[in-house]
Parts: C-alpha cells; structure tokens; sequence
C-alpha cells in the first residue's frame, strides 16, 4: 500500500540485471490457462524513449532512464473467447513489475497504450512489433526524483458480500 505512481526521475540509470529481475517478476504473474501471452521490450536507449515520449507526452519519459513495454502474444491465445485474457494476463504482469520496482526502490507508472487508437499505431510502428504482438502499456521507470504520499483508495461501499 505504500507503492505510488512517480513521474519523475534522477539521472541514475537502471541496472540490466534489476530490469532483467523486473520482466522475471512479470512473468510470474498468474495466467488463464497457463498460456503465458506476454511479451516485454526493455528500453533503456536515450533516443527510444524520447522517441516512445513525443508518441505521447504523458508516457512521462524525458526524465526516465528505462521503460518496459508490456505486450500481449496474440499466437498463444485459443482462438475462440478465451483469446481475450491475454489483457487480464498481461495486467497481472504489468501490476507486478510495479510492486517489484517499488520493492527495488525503484519509481514507475503504467501508462496505457491498448485499446487506445490514437496510439496504439503509433507506438507498435516505432517499436517494430509484428502483427500479433499488441503492446499493452510503457511502464516508465527509474529512481524516484519525487514522493509523494500513497493514495488511499479505500472505499467501503465498493465491497459487497455474498452477492449484490
């Protein structure tokens, strides 16, 4: 409950090894039927990210030193309704390179890129995916040059047992 989102970073780059452990983090995720439909782009070129940037500005890039793009392998999926958990999947990935970040002491944010069509284009040409790799989101990352105070979403009303 402390983990936040963070916007901003130092200069400090983020070691392979630490982003390596990241996208092993990801992959840990619970998954529909162990088909596992992620696939990741580590990014940590200085010219990538201001390029992934200017696609979006609220990607938050121009002070990150690495961002990992999480995308879903649509080959894995069934071709039937089951092909849609790849979301859900790669969503429990994404939330867990976050906690794993913050663990690090790292800082990072999820931004949105999937079903979005005013850049989903955009973003899959400048990272050259083939057809059936759909990125889901750019987690920015990189060492905290803020910190702010965890939100509390805590709702009581949003629960519900039993039934409705």
């Amino acid at each position: 409950m402390t983990r936040t989102s963070i916007r901003q970073f130092t200069d400090q780059p983020v070691a392979k090894d630490t982003l390596d452990l990241l996208v092993k983090a990801g992959m840990a995720a619970p998954t529909a039927m162990n088909k596992q439909p992620w696939a990741f782009i580590v990014i940590t070129d200085k010219e990538m990210l201001n390029a992934l940037n200017e696609v979006k500005p609220w990607f938050n890039l121009k002070t990150a030193t690495a961002a990992i793009v999480v995308c879903g392998d649509l080959s894995k999926e069934e071709k039937d309704w089951s092909a849609e958990y790849w979301v859900q999947d790669c969503s429990a990935a994404t939330e867990n390179i976050l906690l794993a970040a913050h663990a690090y002491g790292l800082g990072a944010v999820w931004c949105g890129v999937y079903p979005n069509p005013e850049i989903l284009p955009a973003v899959t040409k400048l990272l050259g995916t083939p057809e059936h790799i759909v990125p889901l989101n750019v987690i920015t990352l990189g060492y905290p040059a803020e910190n702010p105070a965890p939100k509390d979403k805590f709702n009581a009303e949003s629960i519900h047992y039993q039934k409705w």
